[in-house]
């Protein structure tokens, strides 16, 4: 971090700063709970792309008159969708300066999540330890939370990854 400058910025010149993504190996200290902020909503369009992409053709995911005839009466989010978004809302904190993912484990879906909700998530950091391989990298490992706007848990998963011990130089050399 920059002297003078808030967190997520540093001074690359002159009247010029930069935003950075990513915590720190150091930062990322166990017992340490994010909150991922924004919240996002879930679109029409999101659940098409992540069906089309995955190619789950499931009409629960894409048919309204066949979801409106099931349990949940109406289209159920493909659980791959609602993994990669709730995933994707924690890179800017916690896996922004990620060298390579190591595992996604014990992912539980705990509610049915719809077109038109809205997800918040938060991590808490498990442990950390200096990678054995690749001496210039630390091991993170780390358990989201997602939940909707009404407070009903949706997702809980834990993840571990590999960041840079040197975030700095790590940020120069790629100029984040």
């Amino acid at each position: 971090m920059s002297p003078g400058l808030p967190h997520g910025y540093r001074r690359i010149g002159e009247d010029r700063i930069r935003e950075s993504v990513g915590l720190s190996y150091q930062e990322l200290t166990p017992g340490m709970t994010i909150e991922h902020r924004p919240g996002r909503t879930v679109t029409d369009v999101d659940n098409l792309l992540g069906v089309a992409l995955s190619g789950n053709v499931a009409p629960i995911h894409t048919d309204a008159h066949y979801s409106s005839q099931t349990q949940w009466g109406r289209i159920l989010v493909c659980s791959g969708v609602t993994l990669n978004l709730v995933a994707g809302m924690t890179v800017r904190s916690i896996s922004g300066l990620t060298t390579a993912n190591l595992a996604v484990e014990q992912a539980r879906f705990t509610a049915p999540v719809h077109i038109g909700d809205t997800l918040y998530a938060e991590t808490k950091i498990l442990n950390r330890r200096d990678s054995e391989s690749r001496p210039d990298t630390g091991v993170i490992t780390c358990h989201t939370t997602a939940h909707n706007q009404d407070n009903i848990s949706v997702l809980a998963f834990t993840r571990t990854f590999l960041v840079p011990l040197d975030a700095d130089a790590a940020r120069d050399a790629t100029h984040y």
